[in-house]
Parts: structure tokens; C-alpha cells; sequence
């Protein structure tokens, strides 16, 4: 590890954390890779920025951010849980820094332009795709890793694929309160400007400790992280699961299948030349590095003139933000949709690229799961005893396992009529389309 260190510490400015601290020639040269550099490209939040104008930051400066919560976790495990045997008393091993530190930094590096909405449509996996970059000895970043050993990038991937035989170092990096968690609440209420993912981090951290199988947390902290999980929850429910985002995100799926849709069956004038092995579902990872949100938005301004009248408007709505309109359904309600869907067709819109549905939830907390890798949280009792949260919390109990959130039908804004008159052709589609869902409570009547 000392073998690494640079001679004086670097440090960059950041709005959440103040600074990020960079003692690792390592951690420098990786920073500067092209396929890190590319992060700054894709936004930590895809659509969100069209209902939050805040919400351009990236997942470089998010990596970043992660890498420096995990530095101050590692200096606080071995200034105060020092392991004497290499971890073999359930202490801090420091030997297992740097590939926390570098798992840490890059565990998005494998994330494709618009993230998710990309990852569903193509059905890539971005952390396939990280692990990929990490051991390919064709990217800078596997170059710069081999440095450290031969096997160096595999170990720092095992922590990514959760099979680093360190579950220390594995929950540092993924459990259900983790460095990219503690992260993302933080830049991601900052930059958004909402108060609901603040939590009280350095205590967090403070009551942060190793022991033989993971991490815990002492009890004299556990409201701290009580506060954690209610500011995750809220943010899933004000800012994440926003029906303006989602329906953002449902102009940017049919815009990108209907480009898909013209490559294969119509031709395609000023062939998207950086997309076409995605449309052909043979590319490499020299492809998928290729591309970010602004390759995407510059094949958006170009599709604005093109002949194929829905994916000039797709393109056109997108870029200018214009969301799809939505109404909650619940299981009970949900049989209105295919009427909806036909009074848009009569409408003259095409259901397949004007309708969506989209299903949001989340576990605020989930407690213990054999088949789930994100680690339950324990709490150290003062005799060193350990207690799932959920156990001691009366707060996190009311809402473990409880999954949260809603399912939206999503259609043209035009359908509500607000602006049309009865001698219009469509002003009885429209007001039969509002009866439709003013006739059920259970569909969220403050639309109309």
C-alpha cells in the first residue's frame, strides 16, 4: 500500500463532501482513464433534471464521492478497529484499502448513457459491463490495476460481483447502507434541491464498525441510522418515483425503440452509425464506451427532421420536455387501461408509442433474505452482541419489507382536452377519456 502513496495528498473540491481526499498514485491515474473520464458525460440521474433543473451532476462526480466516503471509512476502521492478525480477529485489515478504494471509484464505471433506460431497452448490465472494464487487458483502467498485481482487477470485480471473500470490504461498497448509497442521498438532495435525503453522515460513520462477518453499527448511533433509512425513503417517493421524471423516461424508451424499430424494418436517412450494434445486439465493450447522453441528445436533434412522423415528435417532446401526462391504477382499476388505450388510438395516436405503463417500488428496508445481497443492517449491542435493525427500531420495523411506491398508466397530455371546445372532432373523445377516469376514485382524480 505505502508503495502507491503520493508524495503530497491531492484533493478536489466537491459541494457534499468538501473535499475529496486522493492519497494513491493508483487512485490518480484512474481517475484520468478515458472510460472513468466518460462518466462526466452521463448524468447520476437521467430524466430527473427535467423536473429538478439541479439534477445535472454526473457519476464521475458521484464515483468520486463514493471514493471518499470509503477512504473515511477505512481511516476510521483502522484508527479505531485496528486488526492485529489480518483480519482474522474481525478487525480491520488495512491491507484490504486499496481495492476498497478502487472498487469503490469504479463500481458505475459501467453505466451507458441514460443508465437505466438504456441498460432496459439494449438489455445491457452495468455491472457486467464494469466487471468487464476492470479485466479486460484492452482498457486503460485494467492497465493501470495490473500495476498492483496480475490479479489485482479481478479482486477489485469479485468486490463488485460480491465474492470477494472480505464481506468488510464488499459492504463498505453494497448493502443497504453502503458508500454509494450514503453518497447518492447526499449529492442527490443537494443537486435537486429537496432537504429529504439529508442524514446526519458523520455520525453514521462514527458508529460505523468491522466485525467477523460484515460491518455493524454501535447501538448509541442507531438513530442516525434510523434517519438514513427515512431520508432514503423519502427520496424514493419525492424525487426518484417523480411522475414527471418517469414520464420523461417514457418519451425516452418509445423514442429509442421506435429509432430501433425503423433501422430493422424502414431504412434509416443519416444512419446513427454509434448505435447500430445496439440495434443489432452484437456490440463491444469499444461500442458501449463510445457512447453517452450527449451522443444520444445529438442523434435527438438530428431525428427532429426526420421523415417518420412519430419519431420526429418523440424526439421533438423529448428534447423540449414535454412528458407524457399518467394516472395511478391499482389492481382493481387497471382493467379501464385497455379502454383508455382505445380512445387514444381513436384519437389518432399510435398506444404503442403515446401509452406506458411504468411500476415504481421500493424496499425501504429489507430485512434477512438468503437471496438477497444487500447485506441487512446489524446493531452492536453494548456487549458486543449483534441485532437486525428492524428488531431494536420500532421506526424501521413499521415500514421493513413493506414494498412502496405506485403503478402509473401514461398517455398524451392532449387527451385530457383541457383547451378544447365541443365543435372540435376530438372534444367527445376527450371528455369520454375523463370519464373514464373520474369514474374510478382509486385513479388519482387531481389530474382532471
Amino acid at each position: 500500500m505505502t508503495k502507491w502513496l503520493l508524495p503530497r495528498e491531492k484533493v478536489l473540491r466537491d459541494p457534499v463532501h468538501n473535499y475529496i481526499h486522493i492519497r494513491n498514485q493508483i487512485i490518480l491515474e484512474l481517475i484520468d482513464t478515458p472510460e472513468f473520464q466518460r462518466l462526466r458525460r452521463i448524468k447520476q440521474l437521467g430524466t430527473a433534471s427535467f423536473t429538478f433543473p439541479g439534477a445535472e451532476h454526473t457519476r464521475f462526480t458521484h464515483s468520486l464521492g463514493v471514493y471518499e466516503i470509503t477512504r473515511q471509512i477505512c481511516d476510521n476502521f483502522v484508527t479505531n478497529y485496528p486488526s492485529r492478525n489480518h483480519g482474522q480477529d474481525g478487525l480491520w485489515d488495512d491491507n484490504e484499502r486499496l481495492v476498497a478504494l478502487c472498487a469503490a471509484l469504479l463500481h458505475d464505471v459501467g453505466h451507458g448513457a441514460y443508465s437505466h433506460t438504456f441498460e432496459h431497452i439494449f438489455h445491457t448490465n452495468h455491472e457486467a459491463i464494469t466487471q468487464q472494464i476492470i479485466t479486460d487487458p484492452h482498457t486503460n483502467i485494467n492497465r493501470i490495476l495490473r500495476q498492483v498485481a496480475s490479479d489485482f482487477p479481478q479482486k477489485v470485480a469479485s468486490v463488485i460481483n460480491h465474492t470477494y471473500p472480505n464481506k468488510q470490504v464488499i459492504q463498505i461498497i453494497s448493502s443497504q447502507i453502503d458508500a454509494d448509497r450514503m453518497d447518492y442521498l447526499l449529492r442527490d438532495a443537494y443537486n435537486t434541491g429537496t432537504n429529504y435525503g439529508l442524514f446526519d453522515l458523520t455520525r453514521i460513520l462514527r458508529v460505523m464498525r468491522p466485525y467477523a462477518n460484515g460491518i455493524a453499527f454501535n447501538a448509541n448511533g442507531m438513530h442516525a441510522v434510523e434517519d438514513y433509512i427515512i431520508s432514503r425513503f423519502q427520496m424514493y417517493q419525492q424525487v426518484y418515483f417523480h411522475p414527471v421524471s418517469r414520464g420523461m423516461e417514457a418519451i425516452l424508451t418509445h423514442l429509442l425503440q421506435r429509432a430501433q424499430y425503423l433501422y430493422h424494418h424502414c431504412g434509416f436517412q443519416q444512419q446513427p452509425t454509434l448505435l447500430i450494434p445496439f440495434f443489432e445486439g452484437n456490440f463491444t465493450l469499444t461500442d458501449y464506451l463510445k457512447l453517452d447522453d450527449n451522443v444520444l441528445n445529438s442523434y435527438f436533434v438530428i431525428w427532429q427532421n426526420h421523415p417518420d412522423k412519430i419519431l420526429r415528435d418523440l424526439a421533438q417532446r423529448f428534447l423540449n420536455r414535454q412528458p407524457l401526462k399518467s394516472v395511478r391504477f391499482t389492481q382493481y382499476t387497471q382493467k379501464l387501461i385497455p379502454h383508455l388505450q382505445a380512445l387514444i388510438c381513436q384519437a389518432g395516436w399510435d398506444a404503442d408509442y403515446y401509452t406506458a405503463i411504468n411500476t415504481s417500488y421500493d424496499l425501504p428496508y429489507d430485512t434477512y433474505n438468503p437471496n438477497n445481497t444487500k447485506a441487512q443492517i446489524e446493531i452492536m449491542l453494548p456487549d458486543e452482541t449483534l441485532e437486525e435493525l428492524s428488531a431494536v427500531s420500532e421506526l424501521v420495523a413499521a415500514i421493513s419489507n413493506k414494498k412502496i411506491g405506485d403503478q402509473r398508466f401514461f398517455f398524451p397530455k392532449a387527451m385530457l382536452g383541457r383547451h378544447l371546445t365541443p365543435d372540435d372532432p376530438h372534444y367527445a373523445l376527450t371528455q369520454t377519456f375523463r370519464k373514464y377516469l373520474l369514474n374510478d376514485a382509486l385513479i388519482d382524480p387531481k389530474i382532471i
